[in-house]
């Protein structure tokens, strides 16, 4: 996967508010979608990110966008830690299962060897459409707050056609057009 390449279509089965249910790729057309992959359920950093992803999703709701988390378990291991876990019963977004490894493969998260995936983030438009992507070794930690406020820049350039956001950009902050000074706050 590569930014401004179309997300490749799939299907597989999710953990989703207690039950297990299909999931494909075109579900999401229409809406912004953040994608977090993380190598793996019952791990040390995993369960910080996916907690503080849970914590603001309403906040991702907000702006239009489903969260997804990708990893190489089972539902059934997605389940059990759920069950298990204080931090990962409070996702109310899917919890995909890539046990085929399908999924992360195509996206190119898939570590060989190890059977798990890289920590990675996609923020994809209504289109489809790869905006932001950023993977990672699995001893580093994300900003979930980072993502969101990507997640805005992204949906403010699609919204403001010649606009772009400058470093640090925030809503209510200067914009630039290019080859022009910094525009008004938007």
């Amino acid at each position: 996967m590569k930014v401004n390449e179309r997300v490749p279509d799939f299907e597989t089965k999710a953990f989703h508010n207690n039950e297990v249910i299909s999931i494909r790729s075109a579900d999401y057309r229409g809406k912004w979608l953040v994608i977090l992959f993380y190598p793996a359920d019952f791990t040390f950093i995993c369960p910080t990110e996916l907690e503080e992803a849970a914590n603001m999703y309403e906040e991702f709701k907000k702006l239009d966008a489903e969260v997804v988390s990708v990893s190489t378990d089972t539902v059934f291991v997605h389940k059990a830690w759920h069950d298990s876990s204080p931090s990962i019963q409070k996702i109310r977004f899917p919890m995909l299962a890539d046990p085929s490894a399908r999924i992360c493969k195509e996206f190119g998260t898939y570590i060989d060897g190890e059977g798990l995936s890289f920590r990675a983030t996609f923020i994809i438009d209504p289109d489809g459409v790869v905006k932001f992507m950023e993977m990672h070794d699995n001893s580093i930690g994300r900003s979930v707050k980072e993502i969101l406020r990507k997640l805005q820049a992204a949906k403010f350039v699609r919204e403001n056609n010649g606009l772009v956001c400058p470093v640090n950009w925030e809503p209510g902050k200067k914009t630039l057009k290019p080859g022009l000074d910094l525009v008004g706050r938007i």
